[in-house]
């Protein structure tokens, strides 16, 4: 299940190159910020994935900064009780928000009657993180394939049941691209509880659902659930033996979430940049590295520009998954 020394130290060596070179850049246009602490606000729980991760980069973003960074917990809501937190705020770079690629794509088709856009209160800061997500099943699962749970949902329409981790999550969504590119129709079951989620599935309450590496490994280690293959277009050096949905003989679907920092809007471009390359420059730490291959975690070199037209391209996808199933949250 791991990589190999010379590859992480080529890739290591690449990722420490490019953030030296903007941080370079970025300290000479954004000099003095920071000169007070910093608050990150993020929407996710302590201890999740994200939270471990926001948390090792805001250690190190307060000992470049000689500031403190404080990480505040906003979870529940959809996402709106950490958006609320931080709407409002001054655009001067001292509140940042951690939030995913489904609170930038998703919560506007989820929340119509709010009229809220996302990236249109939010400017993309700083990208932390991709995440790819497994199909799992319990253990015991007849089905050895993905084309054996197609089949099986071919042949009793509605009946295939699906876990995920809340309406409108990458789970949920994924679930439902899979059914359109497949011509299937299956049962979505919600779940509060990620913990609870992966137990079902295990136990045989539902037939399956997608999970990260970090949310569902507790359930795979203890031998409840077995992965049939990551919706992803590779396989994963942390599971090399786990095949891609194509390979399984499923469509080649590319189920993912990416994590970023935002901050409000009007954000002065030096400041923008100088969070830009320090983050990045936190992000390539053999620590954070070392963290990321234990999860699966993807390193990107995204700019700012480059996080808003990868969310536009997600919102475009999920603004047809969410017509096609009338999904909303309200």
């Amino acid at each position: 299940m791991d990589f190999t020394t010379s590859r992480f130290d080529r890739r290591f060596a690449l990722l420490a190159a490019g953030a030296a070179l903007l941080a370079g850049t970025a300290q000479a246009q954004g000099d003095g910020f920071p000169n007070k602490p910093v608050t990150i606000f993020t929407a996710f729980a302590p201890g999740s994935g994200p939270d471990a991760v926001l948390r090792m980069v805001a250690e190190k973003l307060g000992k470049a900064w000689n500031q403190r960074v404080l990480v505040e917990n906003r979870p529940g809501g959809g996402g709106f009780i950490a958006i609320d937190a931080v709407k409002g705020r001054p655009a001067d770079g001292y509140t940042l928000l951690q939030l995913d690629s489904e609170h930038l794509a998703a919560l506007p088709h989820l929340y119509k009657s709010r009229g809220f856009d996302t990236l249109k209160t939010f400017e993309p800061t700083a990208i932390l993180f991709r995440t790819p997500f497994m199909l799992a099943v319990a253990a015991d699962s007849k089905w050895k394939t993905v084309a054996d749970v197609v089949a099986a949902a071919k042949a009793a329409p509605g009946q295939v049941s699906y876990g995920s981790w809340g309406v409108g999550s990458p789970g949920h969504l994924g679930g439902e691209e899979l059914q359109l590119r497949t011509g299937t129709e299956m049962q979505h079951v919600p779940y509060r509880e990620v913990s609870q989620l992966f137990t079902s599935v295990g136990g045989g309450d539902v037939s399956w659902s997608f999970g990260s590496i970090p949310s569902s490994q507790g359930a795979y280690r203890a031998g409840k659930i077995r992965y049939l293959a990551v919706a992803a277009p590779k396989r994963l050096a942390q599971l090399p033996e786990v095949p891609t949905m194509a390979e399984a003989g499923g469509p080649a679907l590319d189920v993912n979430s990416f994590v970023v920092l935002v901050a409000p809007r009007g954000l002065p471009a030096a400041v923008r940049d100088r969070i830009h390359a320090d983050v990045a420059k936190a992000v390539a730490e053999p620590d954070v590295q070392a963290r990321f291959n234990t999860f699966a975690f993807e390193t990107l070199g995204w700019s700012p520009d480059e996080i808003g037209r990868q969310a536009a391209l997600k919102s475009k996808v999920y603004g047809e998954l969410a017509q096609r199933k009338s999904i909303s949250l309200e």
